[in-house]
């Protein structure tokens, strides 16, 4: 990779970060603008209540290279979770370095030790081609079914 890069759950100390790189990865993806009032609430929230799921942080030095979330989904069909992989983001001069394949390595040990995780699961842009280049590369590949959604509030 280049750098130092150590792989870790997310902590308290992260929330900027992780707050920072769900904004910067919103608009980058899909030019949206969230607010970051709210958007930090979400990330302390999940940091303080890991049942509802985790962080993982590439670091490098003093700077966050990369991060993911992961949140989890009960499978009746297998007996077991699904991870969602989620609000992946990698700065942008770390980018094709190993970063994301570093943070997926992790997360697929962390699955493997748990006894419990039956498979991962993420949804991505229909336009973010090297994305999903990446995800393909990791062994990943497209579901038959569509993602739908009801926003609430």
């Amino acid at each position: 990779m280049g750098h130092n890069i150590e792989i870790r759950t997310g902590q308290p100390g992260d929330e900027r970060a992780l707050a920072d790189f769900n904004i910067a990865m919103a608009r980058e993806t899909e030019n949206k603008s969230l607010s970051p009032v709210v958007v930090s609430a979400g990330v302390r929230n999940l940091l303080q209540n890991p049942q509802y799921g985790f962080y993982v942080v590439a670091h490098t030095g003093e700077a966050v290279a990369g991060t993911l979330m992961v949140t989890t989904e009960w499978s009746d069909w297998r007996n077991g979770e699904f991870w969602w992989i989620q609000s992946v983001y990698v700065r942008p001069e770390f980018r094709r370095r190993g970063i994301y394949r570093a943070l997926y390595e992790f997360v697929k040990t962390r699955a493997v030790e748990s006894g419990r995780v039956c498979g991962f699961r993420l949804y991505v842009e229909r336009d973010n081609v090297i994305a999903q280049q990446t995800y393909r590369k990791m062994g990943m590949e497209e579901m038959r079914y569509k993602i739908l959604e009801e926003l609430l509030g």
